[in-house]
């Protein structure tokens, strides 16, 4: 299933893309789940599988407003230097012996279609497309070869950087107001099967700035769940991203930075495109 956060008529939903429509789940299921991550935090996505057959209100998705699959989500954890790459703040990245993570406030992202937050304190406005994932059975400890079972289902991300002040802080510069995507819906982890056999290609205004086949990562999906788990329980709508490989606009000769008007589009196979305009420049 292609799970999707959306509103209509300004009333926040949750539902299932089929084609161009979107079947109502709030509308079957709204009574016991009343968002899709109170349906991932009682296992119920069987139900909703269920529930596509029943009648029901169905919207076309050129009328509803997009959100993202998550929105309620309390955690977003970011993996970095995942890749075989030149960093994009200096220097190569070669094998770490640990997952580097930080984390992200819901704040930053915003949904498919709409526009990020170019900021006015930097013009080092940059993309990484990944790979993120939503977790749906909880756990603390989790050993590698049961970590995909905890997994609900799969989305696109870019985590936007801003370099200048990413040298200096690798918070502030991935935490700047409306300054990724995530979207554009959540793909069930029975449709993806191993994310290792993905690829994923970011493209900057119709051109491909980035590709790579995800089993090019240091760590594997697996072994970032069991990293995470050992450190703190991951609770059901958890958001983890797994890292950008090269082709960023910080390593081009000269640098790429986004600037309003440009179009930025992540793929993965199996799970989708987001796609995002850069907006004017505000104050954050």
């Amino acid at each position: 299933m292609k799970l999707i956060s959306f509103a209509i008529d300004g009333e926040a939903r949750y539902g299932a893309v089929e084609g161009e429509m979107v079947i109502d789940l709030t509308a079957r299921l709204g009574r016991r789940f009343p968002s899709l991550l109170a349906l991932i935090e009682a296992d119920a996505l069987a139900e909703a599988q269920a529930a596509l057959a029943t009648p029901g209100p169905r919207h076309a998705l050129a009328d509803i407003a997009w959100r993202e699959p998550i929105p309620e989500a309390r955690r977003i954890f970011c993996v970095g230097a995942n890749y075989p790459k030149i960093h994009p703040t200096g220097g190569v990245v070669s094998g770490p012996e640990f997952p580097a993570i930080f984390q992200k406030p819901a704040e930053t992202l915003v949904p498919h279609k709409a526009s990020l937050q170019a900021p006015t304190a930097s013009r080092q406005f940059d993309y990484e497309g990944e790979l993120a994932f939503v977790i749906g059975r909880g756990g603390a400890n989790i050993p590698p070869g049961e970590a995909l079972s905890h997994i609900a289902g799969y989305a696109c991300l870019n985590d936007g950087s801003v370099r200048d002040f990413q040298k200096h802080s690798v918070w502030a510069g991935k935490n700047f107001v409306r300054s990724g995507g995530f979207g554009p819906w959540m793909v069930t982890a029975d449709e993806v099967g191993d994310p290792a056999a993905l690829t994923l290609v970011t493209r900057l205004n119709g051109e491909e700035v980035q590709r790579t086949s995800l089993d090019r990562m240091f760590f594997s999906v697996p072994a970032i769940i069991a990293y995470l788990s050992a450190v703190t329980p991951l609770l059901p709508g958890d958001v983890v991203a797994t890292g950008s490989p090269e082709g960023s606009g910080a390593t081009r000769t000269p640098p790429r930075w986004l600037a309003p008007g440009d179009r930025i589009e992540v793929e993965v196979e199996r799970v989708g495109v987001l796609e995002n305009i850069v907006g004017q420049q505000l104050s954050t």
